[in-house]
């Protein structure tokens, strides 16, 4: 990592993640984008490049992502980019666009209008075409089979679910043992929340990051890898992406300080902590995480976001921010952050 070019973090703002908003996505995008901007103190004219993440499938329209534009301006010409992911991706093409070493700065974006349909029937277009999608299999249900066999395992039990639960929701006399199952072994305080909302980050090379940062969040190391699409190819109860990502981005190099993982249901939080062998002295998700607030597309940049926004804080040296995609943790990236440049 030493011989690329230093790119960093130098500013991350988010809109309130509510259950459900009265703004259009052009306006959500306009908050986020505006704090951050405001917080780097850096122009809309002087930004080299602007990508986003988000879905036009859950906004219900071809090309949404066209509209929210206008949040951020088109003239003069602005060089941007989009990914149908959440924006933890179109980070990783920001930083990938900065090392080319022709602009200095870079806006990402995210948004979701999770409120506009029922994701337990939106996210079954995700599935497998042939096998899954055809049965109408729901998001929850997928995560409780995950969570059956992690039980099965011996190495998580559902007071252990509860506990995450307790800390991320940070709910009031616990999660309760006796709640009803949603789908078992799944209670509601196991399951995320759905949430709207939006999320920008400012990115930054070199001296231009020091310019606009007095503690710039320096990104050492991200990666990303995918598994197989067909849930019975898989260990449901690992997650071997995770794990590589983590190689890659060398998260094991020094130690980490505090986690922000995105872990939609409380199972997952376990299962993503053991596959970066992050050890018990790591805060993990002081922010709440995905349990606490789940905008679709929006939430895995958040975790990075709020990680950055340690060392910017001047909280913490090296943190970490994790982020997934596709069903039972399929897809994820993980991406090192640290104060020192």
């Amino acid at each position: 990592m030493s011989a690329r070019r230093e790119v960093a973090i130098v500013s991350y703002a988010q809109t309130s993640f509510a259950p459900h908003t009265k703004l259009n996505d052009a306006e959500l995008v306009m908050e986020a984008v505006t704090a951050a901007l405001e917080r780097a103190q850096l122009p809309r004219k002087q930004i080299g490049f602007c990508v986003s993440g988000s879905s036009d499938y859950l906004t219900g329209m071809p090309f949404s992502f066209v509209g929210a534009l206008d949040a951020v301006g088109a003239w003069p010409p602005i060089q941007e980019s989009h990914v149908e992911m959440d924006g933890a991706w179109a980070l990783y093409e920001a930083w990938v666009r900065l090392l080319h070493g022709d602009i200095d700065t870079a806006l990402v974006y995210a948004f979701g209008r999770s409120s506009l349909g029922d994701l337990q029937d939106v996210l079954v277009a995700q599935l497998d075409p042939y096998y899954l999608a055809p049965l109408g299999v729901d998001p929850n249900s997928l995560a409780a089979l995950q969570a059956r066999a992690l039980l099965d395992t011996g190495r998580a039990s559902e007071r252990d679910f509860a506990e995450v639960a307790t800390r991320c929701k940070r709910t009031a006399g616990g999660a309760p043992l006796d709640a009803p199952y949603v789908v078992s072994p799944l209670r509601a305080h196991d399951c995320p929340p759905v949430n709207d909302g939006a999320a920008a980050i400012v990115l930054a090379a070199g001296d231009r990051a020091r310019a606009l940062c007095k503690r710039p969040a320096w990104i050492r190391g991200i990666d990303h890898r995918i598994e197989a699409h067909s849930l019975g190819a898989r260990d449901l109860t690992r997650s071997s992406s995770t794990t590589l990502a983590a190689v890659e981005a060398g998260v094991h190099t020094a130690p980490i300080e505090i986690a922000e993982l995105h872990a939609p249901y409380s199972h997952q939080e376990l299962i993503v902590k053991e596959a970066l062998q992050l050890g018990d002295g790591v805060r993990i998700n002081p922010s709440g995480g995905a349990l606490a607030a789940n905008p679709l597309m929006v939430a895995g940049l958040a975790r990075i976001g709020e990680a950055a926004q340690q060392i910017l804080d001047d909280n913490a040296r090296r943190t970490l921010g994790h982020a997934t995609s596709g069903p039972c943790l399929q897809q994820n990236l993980v991406c090192v952050m640290e104060a020192s440049s």
